[in-house]
């Protein structure tokens, strides 16, 4: 069977078709604009690719995956957009629907970083930050889904003194750790920032948020993609920090010597989200 993929971003979208990281027959990419249009685009790419059993979609939130509907987001004029009816009623096939994060995680563990494990946690860092994952073998959900880029983070405003980016709650892990909160801290972009000082606080920011996803979820391992960690030094930091705030208190080999394969970039890279939209289909059907 051949399935269709979406990873649907605020910034842009990713459309594939196929049935595994081998077997991509067609992919598009293109800038995520008004809902109407931007749905118009995906269902056209999709309908003039032949016959697909099912669609996954790993969507920007938050979302409410029982109603198929992206609801509270800050992206202008998204809110409470209905992208399931709309995929459904163009495409007339059965339209998988989850978090954009949970999506890739479901991609690194059927393909990936995550393979053979049960309890596990993907975090995306990028213009934003989002966490999902598996527990137990199944994908994350409960009165809505993970909000991990909201957790609440000690912030030493002595050391940083920004206010933070988030619209809703001002210096909460993503308000001080996303691509966003660096581009707007420090007036460029990450890839355009080379400061010792402003990386080791990025880290610290990071380890912070991930010793909380390790003290309440007690994941098996921490997927860490997106844009900002691709900075060659900075996983490494976030490491020994992690280590230095556990302070010993959990006591596995994971979070000790072994802490290079506990906190790992994503193996399938930027495909993770489409690839585990299209798993997201499989199981559809």
């Amino acid at each position: 069977m051949t399935y269709g993929g979406v990873e649907a971003g605020g910034t842009k979208w990713v459309c594939a078709i196929g049935d595994g990281p081998a077997g991509l027959l067609d992919t598009v990419t293109f800038p995520t604009t008004t809902p109407d249009e931007t749905i118009a685009r995906a269902a056209g790419f999709f309908g003039g690719n032949g016959e697909l059993a099912a669609v996954g979609v790993g969507s920007f939130g938050p979302i409410d995956v029982s109603r198929g509907t992206i609801t509270t987001t800050p992206k202008a004029g998204w809110g409470n957009t209905a992208l399931v009816d709309a995929l459904r009623h163009e495409l007339h096939v059965p339209v998988a629907f989850d978090t954009d994060v949970n999506a890739s995680a479901l991609g690194e563990q059927r393909w990936g970083a995550a393979a053979g494990l049960e309890t596990f946690c993907y975090i995306t860092v990028g213009t934003g930050i989002g966490g999902g994952g598996m527990a137990n073998g199944k994908l994350m959900h409960g009165l809505l889904h993970p909000e991990i880029g909201h957790i609440r983070i000690p912030h030493d405003r002595e050391r940083d003194p920004f206010e933070g980016v988030c619209p809703y709650h001002g210096d909460c892990f993503e308000g001080l750790a996303s691509g966003e909160a660096i581009r707007v801290r420090w007036s460029r972009p990450a890839e355009e920032l080379d400061d010792e000082a402003a990386w080791e606080l990025e880290a610290e920011y990071l380890a912070l948020g991930l010793v909380n996803v390790v003290c309440t979820l007690s994941p098996q391992r921490i997927v860490l993609g997106g844009g900002v960690p691709k900075r060659p030094t900075l996983l490494p930091l976030v490491r020994r920090r992690v280590q230095a705030l556990l302070a010993g208190y959990l006591d596995a080999p994971e979070l000790g010597e072994g802490i290079d394969g506990f906190i790992v970039a994503p193996a399938l890279g930027d495909r993770a989200g489409v690839l585990g939209a299209i798993e997201l289909a499989r199981t559809a059907v």
